[in-house]
């Protein structure tokens, strides 16, 4: 029987300030898919490729966003987003937010959720924010556990968070204090 050769897999999250069109049909496949598998940050049905290309270029346009892309093999295959308070909000200056956190469903197992997370973590903790948020809907119990698991701490719960398929689903509510060293990224950073 002959050895079978196994490809090895190249996995990298890391910040983008601008996106190829390539680039951009990835981010937008791999959106598709994570909105189809249920983690679509809002969206229950897929919007045209049109729409979610408007919406990705859109993030790279807000100076308050920071976006965040995950690589399997060179094709983005997720993303999550910094996102800063506006400035005019003095009182909450120390905290920002954690947004649009998702891997493709093709694309789990490998480690590029927990990454990605700890990447935006560390831009807000060089940032200078002592605070970051989030918000999840409960029946992402993947993502719970691994905000749990890295610290963030459930504080309330919305019991009117989403609609999904005429059943009223609630979110979780999360925080975590930036403070001592933040785990090490398993992966380089995209360049």
């Amino acid at each position: 029987m002959a050895a079978v050769s196994e490809t090895p897999v190249t996995r990298t999250v890391g910040l983008i300030e601008e996106i190829s069109d390539t680039d951009l049909a990835d981010l937008c496949d791999a959106t598709e898919a994570a909105i189809i598998d249920g983690g679509g940050f809002g969206w229950l049905t897929p919007p045209s490729h049109q729409a979610l290309e408007r919406y990705w270029k859109g993030v790279l346009l807000i100076p308050e966003r920071s976006l965040f892309i995950a690589r399997l093999n060179g094709a983005i295959v997720g993303s999550a987003q910094l996102v800063r308070p506006p400035r005019n909000n003095e009182a909450q200056a120390f905290a920002a937010a954690i947004t649009t956190n998702f891997i493709a469903p093709f694309a789990r197992g490998h480690g590029l959720a927990r990454d990605i997370t700890i990447a935006v973590e560390r831009m807000a903790r060089e940032d200078g924010f002592s605070h970051l948020s989030l918000d999840v809907r409960e029946t992402q119990t993947a993502a719970i556990r691994l905000y749990q698991s890295l610290g963030y701490e459930h504080w309330g719960t919305n019991p009117n968070y989403a609609i999904v398929d005429d059943d009223i689903i609630a979110g979780r509510y999360y925080a975590k204090r930036l403070t001592g060293d933040l785990p090490e990224t398993t992966r380089e950073p995209t360049p």
